[in-house]
């Protein structure tokens, strides 16, 4: 332990046994060194994972409340998780790296968490049965930034129960063919920004879910992967509720989807005001898509009496390239129905030289304002 000031002080995870030799396994030495920081009364302790060294933790949960007010995990080296599923024997298998109830939390550092998710995507198809590589719950005034994030075995980051939280200039990255390895997932939170990552996944780059509001995300590079997705929502007759969110300044490229919103039928609640702002797409499928009848692949889906509620989406300064013969597709449910879009200034072509794209519609209403290709299918 070190003091770096008066109000300051640093834990150096070596200090507390941690080898960093990426075979021992360092995962008790962590935990004393969050116990210490957690403890610590000084107005930033720091937990700080050195330069140079591979540390293999197995799954393990840093909790609070701590006494600090600011808390800092400080990433240098390279965290990695285990190398073997035996090695999660008589662990909880939903997650590899827990925070939960730590306010005025920093996350950061130039260094790589690597879930090393390959033993997973090849033995367990069920991705419920994977786990993410690093969770976030109840932690308040929470800031990630500039770290590498690489292969985990379902989603890279969640975000739950969450508010004021800021994302700034990650990198996440997984194979394309690694299934449900989501780059930022969030639910139940409030007051996040996303600014300036970089997210190439196989599946959604970011995935807005059910209980947020104030979301915005801006500047983000995302492909390959699944677009940014607001849900999918209403799975199982769930109501769900989302408002205000705004995607900005963003890249498709050579993405599933781009801007996407997805609920499943059955359904109830509500999203509303949803913002998709200066997008440009490269090569991608599906540019702009509200699928209401999301459902897993290889099944029936049936279209029901009630529906999640779409209202208040915006989708406007879109420029690029589609793979998809419609560029456009605004697929929203029989009985409910979208209301209140938006689509203005929209100029998608198609990736292939002579092809000419177009729009379909299900039940949507709205206004086209100047958009290539024209919506014809929106009622007023």
């Amino acid at each position: 332990m070190a003091t770096l000031g008066y109000s300051q002080t640093n834990f150096d995870v070596t200090s507390y046994g941690a080898v960093g030799d990426g075979i021992t396994d360092d995962s008790q030495a962590f935990m004393k060194a969050w116990m210490a920081v957690c403890r610590a009364r000084s107005n930033m302790a720091v937990l700080y994972v050195p330069r140079g060294k591979k540390f293999l933790l197995k799954p393990s949960q840093f909790g609070g409340p701590c006494n600090s007010p600011n808390v800092h995990f400080l990433v240098g080296g390279e965290i990695a998780g285990p190398k073997k599923l035996s090695d999660w024997r008589g662990h909880d298998v939903s997650r590899w790296l827990s925070f939960r109830d730590v306010n005025g939390l920093t996350v950061d550092g130039d260094g790589l968490i690597n879930g090393q998710g390959a033993i997973w995507w090849k033995s367990v198809g069920d991705a419920k049965a994977r786990p993410l590589a690093v969770g976030f719950s109840s932690c308040n005034n929470l800031k990630l930034s500039g770290l590498t994030l690489i292969n985990s075995p379902r989603s890279h980051i969640a975000i739950n129960s969450c508010t004021k939280v800021t994302i700034t200039n990650l990198r996440i990255i997984a194979p394309e063919t690694s299934h449900n390895t989501d780059g930022i997932d969030i639910s139940s939170s409030s007051n996040v920004q996303i600014q300036d990552c970089y997210i190439g996944t196989g599946d959604d780059c970011i995935a807005i879910n059910s209980g947020c509001n104030n979301i915005s995300i801006t500047g983000v590079v995302c492909g390959p992967g699944h677009g940014i997705s607001v849900g999918s929502l209403g799975k199982d007759g769930a109501q769900a509720e989302v408002e205000d969110i705004r995607v900005e300044h963003c890249t498709f490229n050579g993405t599933q989807n781009g801007a996407r919103i997805k609920t499943w039928q059955g359904g109830s609640g509500f999203a509303r005001k949803i913002v998709f702002a200066n997008i440009t797409v490269i090569n991608a499928y599906n540019p702009i898509i509200i699928d209401q009848y999301y459902c897993l692949s290889g099944k029936t889906c049936q279209s029901q009496k009630s529906a999640v509620k779409l209202s208040g989406i915006s989708f406007m300064g879109f420029r690029g390239t589609s793979l998809s013969d419609d560029a456009i597709n605004l697929s929203c449910s029989k009985s409910v129905g979208c209301t209140n879009i938006l689509l203005d200034h929209i100029n998608i072509t198609s990736a292939v030289r002579g092809k000419i794209v177009h729009s379909s519609c299900i039940n949507a209403h709205g206004r086209d304002i100047d958009s290539i290709p024209k919506v014809y299918c929106l009622s007023p």
